[in-house]
């Protein structure tokens, strides 16, 4: 019998029930290998924190409260939550996405007082990278043999930010996932999230994000002034993406890692896997031969939802049309569930490098409604059918003549019938993306400060604070 606890809170979005394969692996791991009991807490925004401090004081009794953080998503209410846990006597451990950049603050921030200053106070650690690193945490966490922990972050005594290099990832820990760990806080104590949808990994990180390159981002049009100036900067992957940045582009899993993952799939009533996200960004060369892998295994599927780059899409056309033939022999149904059209409007794409454009983006819908027609049964892309793709609008550098050109060819292709989202995203800098060094080049060469919002930083006219 374990006698030792821990508990990984995630963000969570109410109504929702979807795995998150992060968190949920890291619970794996947690319990294959350490002494500790663990299971993954969803937090909503709107949920009672009292109630679900209460929850974890049932849950741990005796045990002193180990707690991790992952997939937080920049949410103050977590993050405050993960303070008062820790002044309360427990260990509280930020992980996953952006963990380091979070932990640390952002770049200068003791010089520049209006610049997030991360959040080491309201966490005793971080762990950044693979989470087969908590297992040395875990076994050391009541000796000095923890800080020589692989990926750790940590204050030391005098008060100077620690960080040790992380591990490379082993895919020995990448195959196994605890589904049915999941929790929401109730009034009666732990509740089971049911789990509907699964997510796979295959790829870690992006290849866009493999290749470092030099390009040059526009003024924001509130600046108009300096409508014409632009900022140069290095990138790898799009520069609004903070994933690129925490994750770049490490490649496939092979593919036994693969189908070890989907075998572990829980199960629908039929006895075929619950849908699942294929989490990998260009998918379509070897999704043949995953289909055929898992037809060769007899493992039954009921849909894999794609999260696909227009350009992959318009370049492997052939590939996804064999994928399809294979999926009305296996009662199978592809959905792209997520496209990043981002934009139609090329000067935005440019200055998102986003590494197409908008003629790319309405060659891909042309495709993905070709497609409809041939496999009506196999073949889902459409707002109607559960997809939401990807489209930020507003952005800083949306004038008159980009919102008139963007609504001329929403209009003439009819994006609104079945591409657009409900609801559009702004764009949101994280303070780790590029676009982070690209705002903090327009403070300092304007002299002038945009607010940051917990972990984001603002591009807006009220965002300006002054000098």
């Amino acid at each position: 019998m374990k006698k030792k606890k821990c508990v990984i809170i995630t963000s969570y979005f109410s109504g929702e029930t979807y795995g998150l394969l992060g968190p949920q692996m890291a619970a794996a791991i947690i319990l294959e290998h350490t002494p500790y009991d663990c299971l993954v807490l969803a937090l909503d925004k709107k949920d009672d924190k009292s109630l679900a401090k209460k929850v974890l004081s049932d849950y741990f009794g005796g045990h002193r409260p180990v707690i991790a953080f992952s997939l937080l998503s920049g949410r103050e209410d977590l993050f405050n939550l993960a303070g008062e846990l820790k002044a309360e006597g427990a260990v509280t451990i930020l992980a996953g996405p952006q963990a380091d950049v979070d932990f640390l603050g952002e770049k200068q921030w003791p010089i520049f007082p209006h610049r997030f200053a991360g959040v080491s106070k309201q966490f005793s650690l971080a762990l950044w990278g693979p989470a087969e690193q908590a297992i040395h945490l875990l076994y050391n966490l009541d000796h000095s043999d923890q800080l020589l922990t692989p990926g750790l972050l940590y204050v030391n005594k005098e008060g100077k930010m620690i960080q040790n290099p992380r591990l490379i990832w082993d895919t020995h820990f990448l195959r196994k996932v605890s589904w049915d760990q999941i929790y929401r806080p109730g009034e009666k104590g732990l509740t089971k999230l049911p789990i509907t949808t699964a997510q796979v990994l295959q790829q870690i990180g992006c290849p866009h994000a493999a290749k470092a390159e030099e390009i040059e981002v526009g003024y924001p049009a509130l600046l108009s002034e300096h409508r014409s100036q632009k900022i140069r900067l290095k990138v790898k992957g799009c520069s609004f993406c903070d994933v690129a940045v925490d994750k770049g582009f490490h490649g496939l899993l092979d593919q036994e890692t693969v189908l070890a993952q989907i075998h572990g799939l829980p199960e629908m009533p039929d006895q075929r896997k619950i849908p699942f996200e294929l989490i990998n960004e260009n998918p379509l060369p070897g999704l043949p031969h995953l289909l055929n892998g898992l037809k060769e295994r007899r493992i039954s599927l009921s849909q894999i939802n794609l999260t696909l780059r227009a350009d992959e899409l318009v370049k492997h056309r052939e590939r996804l049309e064999q994928a399809l033939g294979l999926c009305r022999e296996m009662r199978v149904r592809l959905l792209a569930a997520s496209i990043g059209f981002e934009s139609f409007d090329d000067r935005i794409l440019q200055n998102l490098h986003k590494g197409l454009d908008t003629r790319t983006n309405l060659e891909a819908i042309q495709i993905m409604r070709r497609l409809k027609q041939r496999f009506p049964y196999q073949w889902a892309y459409s707002r109607q059918e559960g997809a939401v793709h990807g489209f930020i609008h507003p952005t800083p550098w949306d004038t008159p003549e980009s919102e008139e050109k963007i609504g001329k060819v929403i209009k003439e292709h009819a994006l609104d019938k079945d591409i657009l989202p409900p609801h559009s995203t702004p764009l949101i800098i994280h303070h780790a993306s590029y676009l982070g060094d690209w705002i903090r080049a327009v403070e300092a060469r304007e002299n002038i400060s945009f607010k940051r919002y917990v972990s984001t930083i603002g591009w807006w006219p009220e965002a300006i604070i002054g000098p």
